[in-house]
C-alpha cells in the first residue's frame, strides 16, 4: 500500500457537519468581514467535552436555509477530496435547522442533495447519519428516527445521539433505539467520550452497530470481549479525544490496544474546523505519538470499510482501492 499518508485512500465516517465547515464557508454565508477562530475553534486548554461544544454556536447559525446546507455538505466534502478521502459519512443534527420555513423533511433532503453534488464535483461516496441531540425532548428526537428511517438507503445511512455525555447519559435514550431498532434503522451512539464505560455498555445493549469514541471501554476488558465478540466499530477521533480530555497522555490513548485485542476501530476527524485538524493530521498524529505502525494503515483502512453504513457495491469498490 502506497503509505503517504497525504495521498492514500482514506474513509472518514465521524465527521460532524457544523464542527467542519471552512472559514471560508462560513465568512462567505453569513457575511462576516472577520471571523474569530476562536468561535470556531477549540481552545488550546480545552477543559471538557461542554467546553468543546461551546464551538458549535455560530457554524449552526450558518445551516439555516436549504442552500446553505446544501453548500456545507459540498464545503466538507471539498476539504475530505484534497486528501484523497473516497467514502464519508458526515453527521448532522437536522432539529437544529429547523425553523418557521424548514421542516426536518426539508433540512435532510437539502443535505442529501450536497451529498448529491459533492459526488458529482469531488467522487467522493458520501451518506448521512443524523443525530439526536441529548438536551432535546423525547419528542423531537423521536421525529428524527422516523425521519431516519423515511430517507434510509436515499442518502441516509444511520441515527446517532450526539451532545454532552456527562450531563444526558444513554440510560435516557433507552426508548428512544427502541424505536430505532423496531424501524430498522441502524445506530452508533456517542458513548465512553467522557469516562463512562457504562454508556458504551448501554450503547452495546440497545443494538448499537458502532460506538462513537468509545474510549471508556479500555477500562473494562469484559467490555471490550463483548465489543470484539459482537463485531462493534469504534470511531476514535484522537485530536478530538485530547482536546475534550477523553485521555489525557498518549501513552494511556486505547487505538494501540484496542487494535491488538481485535476490536474493529478507525481512525475520523471528528470535528475538522473546530479540532483544527484532517484526516492526514490524525494518522500522522497516531504513527507519531500513538504507536500505530505503517502496516497498521491498511488494517485501519479495512476497519473502516467493514463498520461502515456503505452498501456492499460501495464497499467493494473501496476495497477495490487498496493496492
Amino acid at each position: 500500500m502506497n503509505y503517504d499518508i497525504s495521498t492514500m485512500p482514506k474513509i472518514d465516517l465521524h465527521c460532524h457537519l457544523d464542527g467542519s465547515l471552512s472559514r471560508t464557508f462560513l465568512m462567505d454565508t453569513l457575511h462576516l468581514n472577520t471571523l474569530d477562530a476562536q468561535k470556531i475553534q477549540a481552545p488550546k486548554d480545552c477543559q471538557s467535552l461542554a467546553e468543546y461544544l461551546t464551538c458549535f454556536d455560530l457554524p449552526v447559525s450558518a445551516l439555516q436555509e436549504k442552500e446553505h446546507i446544501r453548500d456545507a455538505i459540498v464545503d466538507v466534502v471539498r476539504q475530505a477530496a484534497e486528501e484523497n478521502v473516497r467514502y464519508m459519512e458526515i453527521r448532522f443534527a437536522p432539529a437544529l435547522s429547523t425553523n418557521s420555513h424548514l421542516d426536518l423533511e426539508n433540512v435532510v433532503q437539502a443535505a442529501i442533495y450536497g451529498c448529491q453534488k459533492a459526488f458529482d464535483r469531488y467522487g467522493v461516496f458520501t451518506n448521512l447519519i443524523l443525530c439526536a441531540m441529548r438536551h432535546h425532548s423525547p419528542e423531537q428526537n423521536h421525529l428524527v428516527v422516523r425521519c431516519a428511517r423515511e430517507f434510509l438507503g436515499n442518502g441516509v445511512c444511520a441515527l446517532d445521539l450526539a451532545g454532552d455525555e456527562a450531563g444526558h447519559p444513554n440510560e435516557e435514550f433507552e426508548a428512544l433505539f427502541a424505536e430505532a431498532k423496531r424501524l430498522e434503522v441502524p445506530f452508533t451512539i456517542h458513548s465512553g467520550e467522557c469516562g463512562s464505560a457504562k454508556n458504551v455498555a448501554l450503547a452495546l445493549q440497545y443494538g448499537a452497530r458502532r460506538i462513537g469514541h468509545g474510549i471508556a471501554a479500555i477500562k473494562d476488558p469484559a467490555l471490550m470481549q463483548a465489543c470484539r465478540d459482537a463485531h462493534i466499530g469504534f470511531e476514535l477521533c484522537p485530536t478530538s479525544n485530547f482536546q475534550t480530555k477523553a485521555v489525557t497522555a498518549a501513552s494511556s490513548y486505547p487505538l494501540r490496544a484496542f487494535l491488538d485485542f481485535g476490536l474493529l476501530a478507525t481512525i475520523n476527524t471528528d470535528n475538522r474546523t473546530v479540532s483544527h485538524t484532517t484526516l492526514t493530521d490524525e494518522y500522522a498524529f497516531a504513527l507519531e505519538q500513538l504507536a500505530i505502525k505503517k502496516e497498521d494503515l491498511r488494517t485501519l483502512y479495512k476497519n473502516s470499510v467493514e463498520i461502515s453504513f456503505a452498501d456492499d457495491s460501495v464497499k467493494h469498490q473501496l476495497l477495490y482501492l487498496l493496492p
